[in-house]
């Protein structure tokens, strides 16, 4: 199965040893960003992945490609435009303080990105799946228009579309609003993932609560198969419905399930009880990835499907930076475990 993900690549800079973004003088760099999170753990796992972004034809846009290239992205696709890269700054979570994000993306090389820059047909030659984000709606309009040609040209041709719903609340500032534009994104899409308060967000129906504080908590698959019922009326063309649920009990002790919802039933897995959490960036992506590489792989079992979703998420937690570097094999060590 060849896929293709679709978004911008950001220049992540951290601190050590748990410092403010105020303190010391030295900054740690790497890239992420959602979809390229996404498109890394798929390679990862053995998919043939290809990457479609817009880089800066500049000696930073050229090592992004060649750091993409390195964990096996397929890069021939890429627009080069713009004059930098989107950046954001991440300060840690310890102890009892929060993590925070600060972000610089306006007037970045995907800001300015627009419809007709990127030959779909070309990008989409000889691919079965399409992988989107709402993070690209809400980048500016000419991102989101640029992201509606893509999902309508692969819809045309007959891909598989996955969307993960991925609602940042501080990018939505060129006037159009997030309840109207992913829902429109969602229409397109075979396979949905979002967490409570995205799912939240784009249906209206207030979240369930999940406050695992350990791995023997109850999930109230009565409550998410109503849910998911009423939500599944609204997107008639999605087929799998899959949230992922984080309990932050700490900043450093996380519970981590996850329920889907296949039109007819709905699936319900374990709980990751996880202490201490290394990096937690880059989580949901995982889940994502690992759920359509193992839907790929065997389609029918979406229980084991689910269950796969988790552990690969889970393991993301213990790797720093926004990567996801777990391998298949590691991914099914951690599921023996667990079964």
């Amino acid at each position: 199965m060849r896929i293709v993900t679709f978004g911008e690549v950001l220049l992540r800079f951290s601190k050590d040893s748990h410092m403010r973004l105020s303190q010391g003088n030295v900054m740690n760099a790497n890239f992420g960003g959602s979809e390229a999170n996404a498109a890394v753990s798929l390679a990862m796992l053995g998919n043939d992945v290809r990457y479609v972004t817009c880089l800066p034809n500049n000696d930073i846009g050229k090592a992004c490609k060649m750091r993409l290239q390195e964990l096996g992205l397929d890069t021939k696709h890429i627009h080069w435009g713009g004059e930098r890269m989107g950046t954001y700054y991440f300060e840690d979570s310890v102890s009892i303080r929060s993590p925070h994000i600060v972000y610089d993306r306006k007037g970045s090389a995907f800001y300015s990105l627009k419809p007709g820059m990127i030959d779909w047909q070309k990008a989409f030659e000889g691919v079965d799946v399409f992988h989107c984000s709402g993070i690209t709606c809400a980048v500016s309009q000419d991102a989101a228009d640029a992201t509606f040609e893509a999902v309508q040209t692969a819809d045309k041709m007959g891909l598989t579309i996955a969307c993960d719903i991925n609602y940042r609340k501080n990018l939505w500032n060129y006037g159009a609003r997030a309840q109207e534009v992913l829902p429109e994104l969602m229409q397109y899409s075979d396979i949905i993932f979002g967490d409570a308060g995205e799912w939240e967000l784009v249906s209206g129906l207030p979240r369930i609560p999940f406050k695992a504080m350990d791995s023997n908590y109850p999930i109230d698959a009565e409550a998410y198969t109503e849910m998911f019922s009423r939500i599944a009326e609204r997107f008639p063309r999605c087929k799998k419905f899959i949230l992922g649920l984080r309990n932050e009990i700490s900043t450093n002790h996380h519970t981590l399930s996850g329920v889907l919802y296949d039109r007819k039933r709905l699936f319900t897995t374990h709980i990751y009880d996880i202490n201490p959490v290394i990096d937690p960036m880059g989580v949901g992506d995982a889940y994502l990835a690992a759920y359509l590489h193992a839907h790929l792989n065997r389609s029918d079992d979406d229980q084991r499907n689910l269950d796969f979703a988790l552990a690969g998420s889970a393991l993301k937690n213990s790797v720093s930076g926004d990567f996801n570097l777990s391998t298949e094999e590691e991914i099914e060590d951690l599921l023996a475990l667990h079964s």
